[in-house]
């Protein structure tokens, strides 16, 4: 057996049991790492360089300590599907690898991953348990060839404020609901300074207005994800919430064409008061406009009148069936769960804690306001789709904004609320009547 660094298999989860639970539980026998064997890596890279910087020297560190040769390459998270693909194609995967729900999905119903579920049991079990939100996004696709990923970070869009402008109108609190967040928007709203940063565009943003419309209790589909179900009450009182907003010039110019970038500009410049986003532009405020950093809150997206859909997107780490050496690919990512690293880590990087034992960690609980609305976003967030099913025919929905597209109808092009539901019903049944 290679000789052990500092943090063992066993000291990694014993430990973080303590920290969770306050003592430490049996667990497996730790698999065997081979000396001299190799192990590629293929990491997420984020907008932190401190984090993927932090993420590398830890996993060469670990090869160091183990005797094992370790190559790590990070890729830019927009570029994972093409590369990932790609790999797949030529059959040169890396021995493990960070990706998203969506592309695990894919491929794991394509049998590219080995099964994780011991693995996935093991850290839960010494680490206070997976938050609701997490274990459910995963369990979507234990259909596929079993848990074939080990989230290690969520992200998400969180409701960004900014404190200065609501305290001066005597709001010192969250909006609870986007009727009471419509309402506070209306006060402060003095063009140039708008009162609502959001997305109405065909972008990942745009698509926000989803769980937005899901709150009102609107859906996209039925609960057996094969019939769309777009047309209803709910969505025509979702539409009314929206409409009543832009008639009332809540948001910016140009919002139902922002690019993805648009919300992050709008609110950096000073352009609105409230935008959806992930904790980027928390960290591009920190960086370049301290005060504004100063005078931003974070939360999670408010309710509607069935209640709160935040969803939240875990990052995860698989190991594929090619993998040359499986057991040093499953240690490695096990490594990359302990409570010393992932502290440090979760201090630069933008991801939200996945166990609940994480949530006991100093990082958040340093008074950070960005990491504070990560573990909201976790804590009261929804897995993805939800009420919906995550399905390939939803995801596919998602990428044609058949719901951002809906409301370009109603508030550009001045169609009435059935009519706009009646097309995006039809175009959305097309969509899902291919994965039947």
């Amino acid at each position: 057996m290679a000789r052990q660094s500092g943090w063992t298999r066993r000291h990694v989860l014993g430990t973080a049991g303590a920290v969770a639970l306050g003592g430490g539980r049996a667990l497996a026998a730790p698999p065997i790492i081979k000396r001299g064997t190799k192990v590629s890596f293929w990491g997420g890279l984020i907008f932190s360089d401190a984090a993927n910087k932090l993420q590398t020297d830890t996993i060469n560190k670990w090869g160091a300590d183990n005797g094992v040769e370790t190559e790590v390459v990070m890729i830019n998270q927009n570029e994972t599907v093409q590369k990932v693909s790609a790999a797949v194609e030529s059959k040169t995967m890396p021995d493990a690898l960070d990706l998203g729900l969506d592309l695990l999905l894919l491929l794991s119903r394509q049998g590219v991953f080995l099964p994780l579920d011991d693995l996935y049991a093991s850290l839960g079990a010494a680490q206070g348990g997976w938050f609701k939100p997490v274990d459910n996004a995963v369990s979507t696709i234990a259909g596929a060839g079993g848990r074939t990923g080990i989230p290690y970070g969520v992200s998400g869009n969180m409701l960004h404020r900014r404190l200065d402008v609501l305290a001066k109108a005597g709001f010192n609190n969250a909006a609870a609901t986007w009727e009471e967040l419509k309402t506070q928007a209306t006060a402060v709203n003095k063009p140039p300074l708008y009162g609502l940063g959001l997305a109405l565009s065909n972008v990942g943003d745009g698509n926000t207005q989803v769980g937005t419309l899901q709150s009102y209790g609107g859906r996209i589909a039925d609960d057996s994800g094969k019939k769309v179900t777009i047309k209803s009450a709910a969505t025509r009182a979702y539409l009314g919430w929206v409409k009543d907003a832009w008639d009332k010039k809540l948001f910016p110019p140009g919002n139902t064409t922002w690019d993805g970038a648009g919300d992050n500009n709008a609110y950096l410049s000073g352009q609105a008061v409230f935008i959806a986003n992930t904790g980027s532009v928390g960290l591009a405020a920190r960086k370049n406009d301290p005060d504004l950093y100063k005078a931003t809150g974070y939360s999670a997206l408010p309710g509607g009148p069935k209640g709160v859909v935040s969803p939240m997107d875990p990052q995860l780490r698989a190991v594929p069936k090619t993998a040359r050496d499986a057991d040093a690919a499953k240690a490695l990512i096990e490594h990359l769960t302990n409570p010393v690293f992932l502290n440090e880590y979760y201090k630069v990087a933008i991801y939200g804690p996945v166990l609940q034992g994480q949530a006991k960690l100093a990082a958040y609980n340093s008074g950070d306001p960005i990491l504070a609305g990560l573990l909201d976003l976790v804590e009261k967030g929804t897995a993805p789709a939800y009420p919906d099913v995550y399905n390939a025919a939803w995801a596919d929905a998602m990428n044609n904004f058949v719901v951002p597209k809906m409301i370009q109808r109603v508030v550009i092009d001045g169609w009435d609320f059935d009519r706009a539901m009646d097309e995006s019903q039809t175009r959305t049944q097309e969509i899902y009547d291919k994965y039947k």
